[in-house]
């Protein structure tokens, strides 16, 4: 009886010990996928938040702030206007449309997709402009797409293209 107990108990003892071992190793795994799911959390609220001051700087005018959020070499790409590349071209193409037209434009989210340092916005807006040379206001209802990148441990827009839904 004592040789069938000997090997039972160490083999239950083995069982226990993979058991628990398998138990942190679990532990482990579900801590690094709740830290990946609170990283991508933040990092959406991050490049939310960034799209808000976006359509905050147009619907104040702000040519500094809007081409603050910016990389260094960031890009416009217009619909039916030429694309402008780099601090010196966004600036003077935010002058010639704030001179031209008060924006009023809430964007609405429709996807975030988030891969390493650079991640992409799909979004639709609608809103109104006001054509300052005659105060006519216009309805403004476009799609777009923001490539975003991480610059100095933040959010920026690296590109931005839209089109009009407009017929």
């Amino acid at each position: 009886m004592k040789k069938i107990i000997i090997p039972l108990l160490l083999l239950l003892a083995t069982v226990d010990c993979y058991s628990q071992d398998n138990k942190e190793k679990q532990l482990l795994i579900s801590t690094k996928q709740d830290q990946k799911e609170m990283n991508a959390t933040v990092t959406k609220s991050a490049i939310e938040d960034l799209l808000s001051s976006y359509s905050e700087a147009l619907n104040n005018s702000d040519v500094l702030k809007t081409v603050a959020l910016y990389v260094n070499q960031g890009i416009i790409m217009p619909n039916g206007a030429p694309l402008s590349k780099g601090g010196e071209q966004l600036r003077i193409t935010y002058e010639g449309l704030f001179k031209a037209f008060e924006l009023n434009v809430k964007y609405n989210i429709d996807e975030i997709i988030i891969s390493g340092d650079y991640a992409f916005a799909r979004t639709h807006s609608k809103g109104t402009g006001l054509i300052r040379a005659n105060a006519q206001t216009i309805p403004i209802d476009n799609k777009e797409l923001f490539v975003l990148q991480k610059e100095n441990g933040q959010w920026k827009i690296s590109h931005y293209i839209f089109n009009n839904n407009m017929k």
